[in-house]
């Protein structure tokens, strides 16, 4: 047997969704600057990296490729270019979390109107 819906029911969990979503974009909005910051001070420590490297030789004699001062360069930052990767990862949950917010919210809608035109029968 299905539960029925009241408009009152339906009015309540958009509400609730209304703040799910406001948290849902504050948590974004510090995930996408933390995400800014932990990339600048990546590229910053890279560039360094790259600028003390491009005048150095290999214990060959010869220049290092730009590949090789690169891959040193990632090696030598390794922690923040970590930070960095987990930064991008918590931004794109939590992308996906204001997605899910919102799919629930189109959701919930559809559902109030079909309840209101299932009352006016």
């Amino acid at each position: 047997m299905s539960e029925i819906v009241t408009p009152a029911q339906v009015e309540r969990r958009l509400r609730n969704l209304s703040d799910e979503l406001d948290q849902a974009h504050k948590e974004l909005v510090k995930a996408e600057n933390n995400y800014s910051m932990s990339t600048a001070a990546y590229e910053i420590a890279i560039a360094k990296t790259r600028i003390e490297l491009a005048s150095k030789s290999a214990p060959s004699g010869k220049n290092y490729t730009v590949q090789e001062r690169e891959d040193m360069a990632i090696v030598d930052n390794q922690l923040l270019h970590i930070k960095m990767r987990e930064a991008d990862a918590i931004v794109r949950a939590a992308r996906a979390n204001t997605v899910r917010v919102k799919t629930q919210i189109d959701l919930a809608r559809s559902l109030g109107t079909s309840v209101r035109s299932g009352f006016d029968l």
